[in-house]
């Protein structure tokens, strides 16, 4: 019984090391892949009409022409999420990131009734998709953490 167990426990270490290391060699690499995408989709779907936040943002930059401003916000993300793709990029698309978070953050103080069913912990589905952004950032800063790794394989 004991040795059946021990061999359970080196078949388990072996699969885990197995899962962690591959985790551990492709995670950053999808992660700034998935964050492009996420940026390059988002942004894409603005300057086509097709964004369910269009009425959200434009609603929160109402001191600037919703019909100039949302199109450039939509490839403002493009851009972002281009960068993100190519590792020499990637320094100013975290800058262009880090510009841009803060305005998303904005529906949360100039409209707390589209975001908040009971404030500050009740969120709509609005309130949701924007404090989703947290994660976004939390991705933004690990990713921006590899800039100086000069394995390419890392991230």
């Amino acid at each position: 019984m004991a040795e059946t167990y021990q061999k359970a426990e080196v078949l388990f270490d072996k699969l885990d090391r197995g899962i962690a290391g591959w985790m551990n060699k492709y995670g950053l690499f999808l992660l700034r892949i998935s964050l492009a995408l996420i940026f390059i989709w988002f942004g894409l779907l603005k300057p086509l009409g097709m964004s369910p936040a269009a009425d959200l943002v434009k609603r929160t930059v109402f001191f600037f022409d919703a019909d100039v401003f949302f199109p450039i916000l939509g490839w403002w993300e493009v851009a972002i999420g281009v960068g993100l793709l190519f590792r020499p990029l990637i320094r100013i698309s975290l800058f262009l990131l880090f510009l841009q978070m803060p305005g998303t953050m904005l529906p949360l103080i100039l409209l707390p009734d589209v975001c908040f069913t009971a404030a500050p912990f009740g969120l709509t589905l609005e309130g949701q998709y924007i404090i989703k952004n947290l994660v976004l950032i939390s991705a933004a800063l690990v990713i921006g953490g590899t800039v100086r790794n000069r394995d390419e394989g890392r991230a």
